[in-house]
């Protein structure tokens, strides 16, 4: 089953949230919607759940049409659930009554299990898939955030559903259970074979978690792509400083040699999209650049240390170069001091070399 978005717009008064949005699910996918707040990443997922309706364009969903400007097909007509960021449970339900309410009414549930007495079957393999088989008694409130979230799991992926809608659903736990639930949510993509379409402003968990990832800003689409292309070749400038924060040096190009702005220092292309040469710009993320004592006789760029922070194995560095500030990860036996000047020098990958990767 795909999931197809054909040239969606969505108007709020005169407010553009989405605009010309083209995009395409496939069967058993797990799409990253990832971008800022306020990109629309949200508004697309309710449009995909049926809680609202496109301004323009359609949407179908197993080559079934389900929204149009003029006709919705609720939700609870179409093949999907959702996880919410906030779990959404009910206080006066049990963990176990949790996935039985969502199997007594999700109105795809397989007739099968019904007939053959198997729900309860389902729901035991379902507690046991999401690690909670000793706590099917417990009440919300006996809960931690990570086993709540668990059961939000448990409950939307009860009914094997073909579209499984998650929105944000990490943001609020801490960080050692983020990662905790990035492998759970991997593992139950794995064994439900679900199309996953996931929002989050989130980098790190898209580029670890996606399939594809698609990222968003001003409510249209910059890049869609693997999470190492979307790394290692960003097509526009938002997508190289909101994936992999790349810092962006001025000057000018010549076919496939680039001259930074107000020096003589020449770099080479190593797969830089054409929408970025034709702003004049060379993005090189943090951990590309190479700190060095400056050598006179050779033509360098120069900048001075204003900050350095230490983060276990290696330090972040913040570097002024002519009033602009550029970021750059280091090695710990490469320290340098606090108003220090020093040699900037991209340590980049050929061409080649990045083709290789991906």
């Amino acid at each position: 089953m795909s999931t197809t978005l054909s040239n969606i717009n969505k108007q709020f008064g005169k407010f553009q949230a989405l605009q010309d949005i083209d995009l395409t699910i496939n069967e058993g996918e797990f799409l990253a919607i990832l971008g800022p707040s306020g990109c629309g990443k949200t508004t697309l997922l309710r449009l995909l759940a049926g809680f609202e309706s496109p301004t323009n364009g359609t949407i179908e969903i197993d080559q079934k049409e389900v929204a149009n400007a003029r006709k919705v097909t609720p939700p609870e007509q179409r093949n999907v659930s959702m996880v919410f960021q906030s779990f959404a449970l009910w206080p006066h339900l049990n963990v176990r009554e949790h996935i039985q309410f969502a199997m007594d009414h999700h109105r795809f549930v397989d007739l099968s299990w019904k007939e053959k007495g198997k729900i309860a079957e389902r729901i035991e393999d379902v507690l046991h898939t999401v690690g909670l088989g000793d706590f099917e008694k417990r009440m919300p409130g006996e809960l931690s955030g990570g086993q709540k979230q668990r059961v939000s799991l448990a409950r939307a992926i009860a009914p094997e559903p073909k579209l499984l809608l998650m929105d944000e659903p990490l943001s609020n736990l801490d960080a050692e259970l983020r990662m905790e639930m990035r492998h759970e949510i991997q593992k139950l993509h794995r064994l439900t074979k679900a199309s996953i379409l996931y929002v989050t402003h989130d980098q790190g968990e898209a580029l670890a978690m996606a399939d594809r990832i698609v990222v968003m800003n001003g409510g249209e689409i910059e890049q869609i792509g693997t999470p190492e292309e979307i790394y290692y070749h960003p097509v526009t400038p938002f997508v190289a400083t909101f994936v992999g924060k790349a810092n962006l040096f001025k000057g000018t190009w010549d076919e496939c040699l680039f001259q930074h702005q107000g020096t003589g220092v020449t770099w080479e292309d190593y797969g830089i999209s054409q929408q970025l040469k034709e702003k004049n710009l060379f993005p090189i993320r943090p951990e590309q650049i190479h700190l060095s004592k400056p050598v006179p006789s050779e033509n360098q760029i120069l900048g001075k240390v204003i900050t350095r922070q230490f983060q276990g194995k290696e330090y972040h560095y913040s570097i002024e170069i002519d009033g602009t500030v550029i970021v750059a990860h280091l090695p710990l036996q490469e320290k340098f001091e606090i108003g220090e000047t020093i040699a900037i020098t991209p340590q980049f990958q050929t061409a080649k070399q990045a083709e290789m990767i991906l």
